[in-house]
């Protein structure tokens, strides 16, 4: 396999699966790795770069399992995608097996994927790590205790990554999107309760879409190598701020 690759996780919905198509666009052999087979499969047939691969970031098995797949070839990218938000209660009401699903999903399943993949990078001899991380990790709001607490986690890594990783080839960015409607996110969040899903983004008239996201990723790696996009912060015009959001 000649073409250089890059591996999304999360790519089965949303920004992942947007993310895959637009990188497959540019050239590379994309790995389009989830849960979900038959979400995948549907992923793939978008673009012949394509190819699904069935990955658990909570599973240290299954993770294994794509480093194997992935080994001695050209993997330049990897983008951390996989995450979610799974409730929206208080702190003082929360369950605590949702936060440790959360934290692990998003912040131990990301350490599992770069732990894996990075030394097959290194043994290309150069690449990038992308986290699509949120701007719930630089800003609390209420009833998001859960979710900001793993996204602040993460934030921090991807700056640890970078300090640890100075002075190799290794690029290392994180995309914090704001307001994103996406057809699972809300729904996810909030049990799929659908109305109040829809409320997140009642009176927005333009909120981001997942492909707002993909492009901003598409960018930040096409650029030269020796330029790095330490973080980028994304919202819609509507909105100023975590808590500020203008609706019609």
């Amino acid at each position: 396999m000649s073409q250089e690759i890059a591996v999304v996780t999360g790519a089965s919905s949303g920004i992942g699966a947007a993310t895959a198509k637009v990188l497959a666009e540019s050239g590379y052999h994309v790995i389009a790795a989830a849960r979900r087979a038959d979400r995948l499969q549907e992923v793939a047939a978008a673009h012949p770069n394509i190819e699904a691969f069935e990955l658990d970031v909570t599973s240290q098995t299954s993770v294994d399992a794509l480093a194997d797949h992935l080994k001695n070839k050209n993997l330049s990218i990897l983008i951390n995608n996989a995450g979610g938000a799974f409730d929206s209660a208080p702190v003082e009401t929360s369950d605590p097996a949702i936060w440790s699903k959360t934290y692990d999903v998003n912040v131990v399943g990301a350490m599992r994927v770069t732990q894996a993949l990075l030394p097959i990078m290194k043994q290309f001899g150069r690449g990038h790590l992308l986290f699509t991380t949120s701007t719930a990790g630089h800003a609390a709001y209420e009833n998001g205790g859960s979710y900001v607490t793993a996204k602040a986690a993460e934030v921090a890594m991807v700056h640890t990554l970078r300090l640890e990783l100075n002075g190799l080839p290794i690029r290392v960015t994180e995309i914090a999107p704001g307001m994103v409607k996406t057809e699972e996110f809300s729904s996810v969040r909030f049990s799929g309760d659908q109305e109040k899903a829809a409320k997140v983004y009642q009176g927005v008239e333009h909120p981001l879409v997942a492909q707002d996201i993909a492009e901003a990723i598409r960018w930040s790696v096409s650029l030269p190598h020796h330029v790095n996009i330490d973080s980028m912060i994304v919202r819609p015009i509507a909105q100023a701020a975590n808590h500020k959001v203008h609706r019609g």
